[in-house]
């Protein structure tokens, strides 16, 4: 049976942190060619040596979507044309929690660096990965918001949940606007997040692994999912405990 993605090309925009490494290494698996991209380059080169020793295809781009603006947006959708041959899927997974302030006392700085980082450079991201899209055959991307909405909000986090509750009405928006080209956009609302694991977890309501996200992320980009356009699916055992 071939695998999910033969023949396709994953981008992964913060692919150094937890999941989006677990997200790389899973669409890797299912056959995927992954571009990893982000300021880190050592995490990157980490993420690209643990797909190659399972047998996979990787390559990064060093890119900050935030401090790079469009630039680095356009260059991460370009080397992953040039060098893979094509841009099928996206997971944007651009993500900063920032300080823990009530609202009053968050100053100017950490709320401009928040939307930058949680919002404005998804937005960068999604310009580029759409323009393509709409060219060539469409295709899915995947944006990384949060649970707060859904989970209530907890103290000091309150700029940080309205950037990625922005970041949810985009992704709404645009997943409307495209879908009649044939790209499907989605969010992810992930809660509290371990890292990846290996064998079985313990029973029980706990928090979800980076490779268990994954899951979910490979599942919104599959053709099992078609019919899932402009949803925030929100990943938290406590939500549904």
């Amino acid at each position: 049976m071939p695998a999910r993605f033969d023949g396709k090309v994953a981008l992964v925009a913060g692919g150094d942190d937890a999941i989006g490494r677990a997200g790389a290494l899973a669409f890797a698996r299912q056959g995927a060619t992954v571009v990893v991209a982000g300021p880190d380059a050592r995490n990157l080169d980490a993420t690209v040596a643990t797909i190659r020793r399972a047998g996979g295809r990787a390559e990064r781009v060093v890119a900050d979507v935030t401090r790079g603006g469009p630039e680095a947006a356009e260059r991460m959708v370009a080397v992953a044309v040039e060098r893979c041959g094509g841009l099928d899927i996206a997971f944007n997974n651009v993500t900063v929690t920032g300080p823990a302030r009530p609202v009053a006392e968050t100053c100017e700085t950490v709320w401009t660096e928040l939307l930058a980082h949680n919002l404005t450079g998804v937005w960068t991201s999604m310009k580029h990965e759409i323009a393509y899209m709409k060219e060539h055959r469409g295709g899915v991307i995947v944006n990384t918001a949060c649970n707060l909405l859904s989970n209530g909000l907890r103290p000091g986090l309150g700029a940080y949940a309205a950037s990625k509750a922005a970041l949810t009405t985009l992704t709404r928006a645009a997943a409307g606007e495209y879908i009649s080209e044939g790209i499907r956009i989605n969010a992810i609302s992930p809660g509290p997040v371990d890292g990846p694991v290996a064998g079985p977890r313990p029973a029980g309501p706990g928090h979800a692994t980076a490779d268990e996200i994954a899951d979910s992320v490979v599942w919104l980009c599959s053709d099992e999912s078609s019919y899932v356009v402009g949803h925030d699916l929100v990943l938290d055992r406590k939500r549904a405990a």
